[in-house]
């Protein structure tokens, strides 16, 4: 190959006069190459390599086969004669784009201050208390000054990410136009990328605050990229070494991490310190209304016999004698109730793990009625029975049915009988006792009644009265009426 500017030289010599004997000697090069660059007036010829093979045959192929390359690589060796190796053909189907287009190139977005945030969210499990606990990080991120906002919830859903980001928000006091997010159901209602159509309820509250929001495109996580590597320093750099009595004490310690640490760590190559850098953004970003009310959820709820409203698995109680229903407005760390359009009383929401208790005022006089059916959770009666004896606790283990339930004591020598084969009858008699109930009429064409052994244990279904021999005299039954039918030949 000879280079792109040796073509070029030996070209400016020929048209100089220089012959072509000549050129080849102070180039280095034979005179068939000089020609053939001549030829191409000194420039790189293309290099389009052409498969040997028609991309239509390919194409037709490969939707008979129902796009399994593996099969279309058989085919062509088996029936059309073509010999290429697995890899070639599945580079030649990339380059002609059967299967799967190519893939585009990413789009640039330049970093301009007050610009845009980005929110996701991450799964996590960490260590409450000793206990391994399965949560959802959330983690909003402004793009050009690297802030943060870090919580934690147990479930994340819509409602709390709309109290997620108005905390946040009203963090900052300000925010950007366009808060770009991944393609999910929280806020998207449909479409994908830049053809979403937002759910009304949360354009609704994005204008509320002065920005909307964006989906990035599918499969382009890495639009979101700051966003994206801000979970990996929350793995790297916040988890490790860090221990937590609770969900409250994660929060407290998220929020200082992100707010706090974070802001005054130099952040990448540049050494970008977030604090001062959103100072310079903040002129250029929004600012929020003086009053921005907290987001809350409309529940409708009726007042129990005891006096109680249930709300998220606990009850909490309502003052005044009488029954009916109510408005119930649930924020993210307290409840009101209205009666009547009044606020009746308030309470801090119950933490996220008690279940099942009955909440009241403390400055507030005992209800005289209580629950007395409320469902309890059976662990402690489990306690209990295991601390009575070993061998109820081994009870406890056993479902019922088990082989290693302990069979019931057999009466017969405390009753001073000898085993007898009448004796063996009767209890075989006694354990197909459930089956006494006359069998269902079958149709003779398809139904082949079992043989039926003397040991009615191995056959539950058998009716203990076609085991037994019938005694003399006795005519007349249920099975005479509705006999068996005869097992087909």
């Amino acid at each position: 190959m000879i280079a792109p500017d040796k073509r070029k030289a030996l070209f400016l010599l020929h048209e100089q006069g220089l012959a072509i004997r000549q050129i080849a000697r102070q180039l280095a090069l034979s005179r068939q190459a000089v020609r053939r660059a001549i030829a191409q007036q000194g420039q790189s010829p293309p290099r389009a390599f052409v498969p040997p093979l028609d991309p239509e045959l390919v194409r037709s192929l490969y939707t008979q086969c129902d796009g399994y390359v593996q099969r279309v690589w058989e085919k062509l060796r088996e029936e059309h004669a073509v010999e290429v190796k697995y890899s070639t053909l599945t580079r030649w189907l990339r380059q002609w784009g059967i299967g799967s287009p190519p893939a585009p190139r990413c789009q640039r977005v330049p970093d301009e201050p007050g610009a845009e945030m980005q929110h996701d969210t991450s799964p996590f499990t960490i260590r409450l208390g000793g206990v391994l606990t399965r949560l959802q990080a959330s983690l909003l991120y402004l793009r050009y000054c690297k802030r943060r906002y870090l919580q934690f919830y147990r479930v994340f859903d819509r409602f709390r990410m709309k109290c997620f980001l108005h905390r946040a928000l009203v963090h900052w006091g300000c925010a950007p136009p366009l808060c770009v997010i991944d393609n999910t159901n929280l806020a998207r209602l449909r479409g994908l990328g830049s053809q979403a159509v937002m759910v009304p309820e949360m354009e609704a509250f994005a204008k509320t605050y002065g920005f909307r929001f964006l989906c990035h495109a599918r499969g382009h996580s890495d639009r979101k990229a700051g966003e994206e590597r801000s979970f990996w320093t929350v793995e790297t750099n916040f988890l490790p070494g860090r221990t937590f009595a609770d969900s409250a004490d994660l929060n407290r310690q998220a929020l200082d991490w992100s707010t706090v640490r974070m802001e005054q760590r130099p952040q990448g190559k540049a050494g970008l310190i977030p604090a001062q850098a959103f100072e310079h953004e903040q002129p250029f970003l929004q600012p929020l209304p003086p009053y921005l009310p907290a987001p809350y959820q409309i529940l409708e709820r009726s007042v129990d016999e005891y006096g109680y409203v249930a709300i998220d698995a606990n009850y909490y109680w309502v003052p005044g004698t009488g029954r009916g229903r109510l408005t119930v407005l649930r924020y993210e760390d307290h409840l009101q109730i209205y009666v009547a359009g009044q606020v009746a009383i308030a309470y801090p929401l119950a933490p996220e793990d008690v279940r099942n208790q009955q909440i009241a005022p403390p400055d507030q006089p005992a209800a005289h009625t209580h629950p007395r059916h409320r469902p309890r959770p059976s662990e402690e009666e489990e306690k209990r029975l295991r601390a009575l004896a070993p061998q109820r606790q081994r009870l406890c283990r056993l479902p019922p049915g088990h082989p290693g339930t302990p069979a019931a004591p057999d009466p017969a020598p405390a009753l001073g009988l000898e085993p007898t084969p009448e004796l063996g009858a009767l209890r075989s008699l006694r354990r197909a006792r459930p089956s006494l109930s006359p069998p269902r009429p079958q149709d003779p064409r398809t139904h082949r009644p079992p043989l039926f052994a003397g040991n009615s244990r191995s056959t539950p279904w058998a009716d203990p009265r076609r085991i037994l021999p019938r005694p003399a005299g006795l005519s007349g039954g249920r099975a005479d009426r509705n006999p068996q039918p005869e097992r087909l030949r």
